[in-house]
């Protein structure tokens, strides 16, 4: 059974949780009862506490501050509820940090209220047990984040990468339907709040959509930046009337993030498509839409839209993205001053076109932040003098703005590239070689290396003629028949034995390199060592 612990300084509240449910029903086990959080915390340690009821605020040590000691002192922290009351709501928000599951208000507590905690609590659980059992959670995690902001950039190469992707992630894609939601964050405070309070405040919410939306509809949340993100809803055609089962999910969500932390959130939903690699266009039609959104219509779909009202995209990511991914991959900076002087360009022509500007520079921007080596610090660098960095581009207002944005981002990044550029390219041949030796005795092509390093063959075999004294051929074939050498010392191979070991296609073509490289057959060769 789980074991939980009720920490309150109040006796009437401690028997007032405790009677409230019918514990075994939900496999749980009263381990103890603490009256503050020092002699919770060595009841934690002693029984091995799961999940944790506490109040936040109790004498000798409070329910925050024990939560931060459990963090603090590397134990498998529990899983944390809290209870407060009105005029100490504000400490929930602090909450998030320490692996908080819910907050209840002491007054409003009823059974539903603390059985639906109590079932999140024990969802939570086992994910961290999950996460126990798999050390590359955590990485996986990442991978999964990478893949989601991917799709709805489309950012994929193909559908194959999109499918071979899914599937090494264990992503199910198996829905008849899909609708990508674009959310905003709202609330007059925002603009008077300090950056690192914007980015918490967004950040809780954030975590609390993520937490209870699934509960309601399947999908998965995406962050954007420091007021933003999407919502891919995964849908089944018997649903019936989808629309009205995304509007009741958001007013539950909105509700609740209004109730904890006194902002709302806006949303349009675009179109439902049948296909995950529809998922962008979907995507795209939230985005343009979303300027029609209101504080009486806070919930808008892209087919509730009268076609008039639609703004066309003049924006195709996918027209750009992979020259802009060779350019980075290549730190080609002549490349990617034109790329970029060509979107510049083009919106310079459409200056009404504010929301596709924008979602053109996130795109651009995302990808110098995920395909630039230290891209976080490189674009950071180049925005150090705006008091937000690089997020200063979700201030702007106009097109003008957006696009003086991106002279700066193309400026900074060719003067990085032009820095870089020789010591990049020389390391990659340094990098080609030692792959080369340690992946000898397989059969390698110059498409099978250049993959390897996410580079166009044609460019590897360039750089690999001027920054080293042999071709990539001739450098493979050598390394190839000193391996051989070796074996022939050492070992007591046959030729063909030899050939293979080392991925030569026939030991008829092994014994024409080999006297290319040496000037004799193998087996001459063999000869001179044996006598």
């Amino acid at each position: 059974m789980i074991k939980l612990l009720i920490v309150d300084d109040e006796p009437l509240v401690q028997a007032g949780i405790r009677s409230m449910v019918n514990w075994e029903d939900l496999n749980i086990s009263i381990v103890g009862i603490a009256a503050n959080g020092a002699a919770a915390y060595e009841m934690i340690k002693k029984y091995e506490v799961e999940i944790v009821i506490t109040d936040i605020k109790m004498p000798v040590m409070s329910g925050l501050e024990l939560a931060r000691k459990c963090v603090d002192s590397g134990m498998d922290v529990p899983v944390f509820i809290f209870l407060t009351g009105y005029e100490d709501f504000h400490y929930a928000k602090e909450a998030l940090t320490v692996q908080a599951i819910d907050y209840l208000i002491k007054l409003e507590l009823t059974p539903e209220a603390l059985i639906q905690s109590l079932d999140r609590a024990i969802a939570r659980l086992s994910e961290l047990r999950y996460s126990s059992r798999t050390p590359d959670l955590a990485i996986n995690t990442i991978f999964r984040e990478q893949f989601f902001t991917r799709l709805i950039f489309n950012l994929f190469e193909d559908e194959h990468q999109f499918l071979s992707q899914s599937k090494n992630l264990k992503i199910d894609f198996d829905y008849e339907l899909y609708a990508t939601g674009y959310i905003e964050i709202d609330s007059g405070r925002l603009t008077d709040m300090a950056a690192e309070k914007q980015i918490s405040l967004y950040s809780s919410s954030l975590q609390l959509v993520s937490e209870l939306m699934g509960k309601y509809i399947p999908c998965h949340v995406v962050s954007l930046d420091t007021r933003h993100f999407c919502i891919i809803f995964f849908l089944k055609e018997n649903d019936g009337n989808y629309k009205e089962t995304i509007q009741k999910a958001l007013a539950q969500i909105s509700a609740m993030i209004f109730n904890y932390y006194s902002v709302t959130i806006r949303s349009s939903i675009g179109s439902a498509v049948n296909n995950p690699m529809q998922i962008p266009a979907s995507y795209q039609d939230a985005k343009q839409i979303f300027s029609q959104v209101t504080a009486n219509c806070p919930v808008l779909f892209f087919e509730d839209v009268t076609s008039s009202a639609r703004l066309k995209n003049v924006f195709n990511m996918s027209l750009f993205k992979e020259d802009i991914r060779k350019a980075y991959a290549e730190y080609d900076e002549t490349a990617l001053y034109d790329i970029f002087s060509s979107i510049i360009n083009l919106f310079e022509e459409q200056p009404a076109h504010y929301v596709q500007a924008l979602d053109a520079a996130c795109n651009i921007l995302y990808l110098s932040l995920s395909l630039l080596n230290n891209g976080e610090q490189t674009v950071s660098g180049i925005f150090s003098g705006s008091a937000n960095g690089y997020r200063c581009l979700y201030e702007m207002n106009s097109v003008p703005q957006i696009l003086s944005y991106l002279k700066t981002l193309r400026d900074g990044l060719c003067a990085v590239f032009a820095s870089k550029n020789q010591d990049y390219k020389n390391q990659i041949v340094i990098n080609a070689k030692k792959y080369i030796i340690q992946h000898i005795s397989e059969k390698l092509t110059l498409n099978d290396v250049a993959e390897a390093f996410c580079i166009s063959p044609n460019y590897l075999s360039v750089l690999f003629s001027k920054y080293n004294d042999i071709g990539f051929s001739d450098f493979i074939n050598q390394n190839k028949i000193e391996a051989a050498k070796k074996m022939m010392r050492d070992g007591d191979y046959k030729i063909y034995e030899i050939s293979d070991l080392l991925g030569f296609e026939s030991a008829f073509y092994f014994s024409r390199v080999f006297k290319k490289v040496t000037g004799s057959s193998p087996r001459d060769y063999m000869k001179t060592i044996l006598s």
